[in-house]
């Protein structure tokens, strides 16, 4: 951690002490002065909600948010996509608490609109180079010794339109092709050892039953290191628009290979490069050539609070509060920068610290009311450290659409409003 100069916004452990017993005198004080001309429901009057019967148990089945949160939803940008079949949306990231994120909320990418298929007519084709191809059933599945894993997904096109400039003024839209859920399945290396594998086979195409027919290629290590067949997310049986009935997870790696609606896996002596991964999902570089296989999701990180929609209403001690992720491993470390990186501090992170998973961050500051330059810097347990755009840019140019994972910058406005802005 640097050393912090003089007018830092970050407070030590002994103000942090200080701040909130001021804090909470003035608290108590205003919610007495409150309940004299507040809200009719404010202490110590009694509530309206405790003079009538509430709902029974059997009203909602299957449990809804409160009708307070109708506003933490899944959004789109319509003028993003041609269509909605083949469009994304978004992670209402800035809403959450934690680091796994519900079911309800984690955000859609398709290429070909939500596959409904019954799973009684579901099947899995094992094919190509191996010893005995092999069909099996969901029930096939669930037969092989179960696996449950935290892992983060995240779009390779997350933070993509910010490759020139900041661009939508949201936490939400910038950041929100991402979930984090634990899933449930069972790990692609036992169905192999199944299927058996010949010497030859280096590669393997994975294919979605949408209309799409979206393929990915995946090379072998990869595939027996720690990929999975799942059926199951955060307990339940995967969403339909999670690829209900089982999918492919691909740990760290862009969403775009995490096939949907999983029907065929058949294994190659080389990559079979597919659409996916010749015309689209490469990196544009500076003398027109373009990378392929850039598969890893590196360090990057996200301040949620303060954000553009989660403003500073009040002057005073605040919780900052953000979320962290790498595909390499575990996160070290993040630091925040409260003037627009001439100075860090060490955030406090949250467990489980897991691999390749989302992790909390928090750090209390005192805002006065004067702007500030909101950053925040994660390093992975490999050492790597999240670059600037202009690093990136050195490397990339600006013509690149995917992993884009740059320090990104919350301008807070004195009146406690926040704008998506860059630096430089």
């Amino acid at each position: 951690m640097s050393k912090k100069s003089k007018n830092s916004f970050a407070i030590n452990r002994r103000q942090l002490l200080a701040s909130s017993l001021a804090l909470g005198t003035a608290g108590v004080a205003k919610s007495v002065q409150a309940s004299e001309v507040g809200p009719s429901n404010s202490p110590p009057n009694l509530p309206e909600w405790t003079t009538y019967l509430g709902d029974g148990v059997d009203v909602a089945p299957y449990g809804l948010p409160s009708e307070f949160e109708s506003h933490v939803i899944r959004r789109n940008v319509p003028w993003l996509t041609a269509t909605a079949e083949s469009s994304v949306n978004f992670t209402p990231i800035q809403n959450l608490e934690g680091f796994v994120t519900p079911n309800g909320l984690c955000f859609e990418r398709h290429h070909g609109g939500v596959a409904i298929i019954d799973p009684n007519e579901y099947r899995l084709m094992i094919n190509g180079l191996v010893d005995r191809e092999m069909i099996f059933t969901l029930d096939d599945l669930k037969r092989f010794p179960q696996t449950n894993k935290f892992y983060f997904l995240e779009c390779a096109a997350n933070g993509g339109m910010e490759w020139r400039g900041a661009q939508l003024n949201g936490c939400q839209f910038t950041f929100g092709m991402i979930h984090n859920v634990q899933y449930t399945g069972v790990k692609l290396s036992d169905i192999v050892k199944e299927t058996g594998l010949r010497p030859s086979a280096k590669w393997l195409l994975a294919e979605g039953g949408d209309s799409a027919g979206l393929a990915r290629s995946i090379p072998i290590e990869k595939a027996l290191d720690d990929c999975m067949i799942v059926w199951a997310m955060n307990g339940e049986a995967l969403r339909p628009e999670q690829g209900y009935p089982a999918r492919l997870v691909v740990p760290g790696w862009e969403g775009n290979m995490w096939i949907k609606w999983i029907r065929r896996i058949e294994f190659g002596d080389m990559p079979y490069l597919t659409r996916e991964e010749t015309s689209k999902y490469t990196d544009l570089m500076t003398d027109g050539s373009a990378r392929m296989f850039t598969w890893v999701m590196e360090a990057k990180s996200v301040v949620t609070f303060p954000s553009p929609e989660n403003p500073l209403n009040k002057k005073g001690l605040h919780q900052l509060r953000g979320l962290a992720w790498s595909g390499r491993g575990k996160i070290r470390r993040v630091d925040v920068s409260l003037d627009g990186g001439r100075n860090w501090n060490t955030t406090n992170i949250h467990g489980p610290i897991l691999n390749k998973s989302l992790t909390r961050f928090t750090m209390p500051f005192y805002w006065s009311g004067d702007e500030m330059l909101v950053q925040a810097r994660a390093v992975d347990e490999t050492g790597y450290v999240q670059p600037t755009i202009k690093e990136l840019q050195n490397v990339r140019g600006v013509n690149s659409i995917y992993h884009n994972n740059s320090i990104a910058t919350w301008l807070v406005n004195k009146n406690g409003s926040v704008e998506n802005v860059r630096l430089g």
